[in-house]
């Protein structure tokens, strides 16, 4: 699974996507095309798997934009403690999980007036 994250700035008519960590960067007329060209160019380095990203406004000339490949397939929410989405294998061929057997539910005994040895209208 990798992680690309990138720093967008707009100046003029012009955005521009530069890699944090890393020489990968893009410019384009709109966000949109600016996203497109990121994600062909992170293909180009890395293909091994599906693609997932996000594209963040900061402020109105700057944003963050991050795309992974592998990880999960389907989906696309990060859940809270990160384990979900990442453990699932890229290929999609292995088997699924088992889930664990539910709970059983234990019933709980109604408790009577008479259990009590008064009720509420003596």
């Amino acid at each position: 699974m990798g992680v690309f994250t990138f720093v967008c700035r707009s100046s003029g008519n012009e955005w521009s996507g530069k890699q944090l960590s890393g020489e990968l960067e893009a410019s384009a007329p709109s966000t949109f095309d600016l996203q497109r060209k990121l994600v062909q160019s992170v293909l180009a380095t890395d293909s091994s798997g599906g693609v997932q990203s996000s594209f963040s406004l900061i402020t109105p000339s700057s944003a963050v934009f991050q795309v992974i490949i592998g990880g999960g397939s389907g989906g696309g929410a990060f859940l809270g403690g990160g384990g979900g989405a990442a453990a699932a294998p890229g290929g999609g061929g292995a088997p699924a999980a088992e889930a664990p057997p539910a709970e059983e539910k234990k019933e709980e005994k109604e408790e009577s007036d008479d259990d009590m040895g008064f009720s509420l209208f003596d």
